[in-house]
């Protein structure tokens, strides 16, 4: 049982640490914005964009560590019961081998991949687990919109009380970190897609 506690306690400080991340993620994107005003008004659109894609990356990285942390909370809270009531059973013990370097790590697919093996440990106790899936995959940290970097960027120009010409030559809107970005989304949907094919 003392074991079920430092599970327990490991499973609550790891949201925190999360929801800590997620705190740390949004002062970059304010930096981020701030520098992206700061382009502008020289008007240096090339490197506004650079500073916008930064800023939304940061934004859509503190939304996925909020996710996680209230995934995580949610099993804690379902350990909790299952401590309580004695339910926690030896597969359920196999899950947490290993859980602390997982947890430590901060990396969110390792982290999502033990949290569907809890869940799945809660589905056979027939606690049901409201599954919060595709945590990464809706508004992963490494594509970057480019609708949602125009419009930053329009908001930041406003904020300057400047008007923004972006006379962008057709087929040039993006950028090259952009097209990095989404070979490596592609890899990371590739890869979880195979986590949840294992489960």
């Amino acid at each position: 049982i003392p074991n079920n506690y430092k599970n327990l306690f490991n499973l609550k400080m790891a949201a925190k640490e999360l929801q800590r991340n997620s705190k740390k993620c949004d002062k970059e994107e304010k930096i981020e914005k701030a520098k992206v005003k700061k382009a502008i008004q020289k008007g240096n659109t090339d490197v506004a964009r650079i500073h916008a894609e930064n800023a939304i990356r940061q934004k859509n990285q503190s939304v996925n560590f909020l996710r996680m942390s209230a995934r995580v909370d949610a099993v804690a809270a379902r350990v909790q019961t299952a401590v309580t009531m004695n339910q926690v059973t030896k597969s359920m013990a196999g899950v947490v081998k290993g859980m602390d370097s997982t947890l430590r790590s901060m990396n969110l697919e390792k982290i999502s991949a033990l949290m569907d093996k809890f869940e799945h440990q809660f589905e056979t106790l027939d606690v049901q687990t409201a599954h919060m899936e595709d945590t990464m995959s809706s508004s992963t940290t490494l594509t970057t919109p480019q609708n949602q970097v125009d419009s930053l960027l329009h908001e930041m120009a406003d904020e300057a009380g400047l008007d923004l010409n972006m006379e962008l030559p057709q087929g040039q809107t993006g950028s090259v970190g952009t097209s990095v970005a989404s070979a490596e989304q592609d890899e990371l949907s590739q890869r979880l897609a195979k986590l949840r094919d294992q489960m």
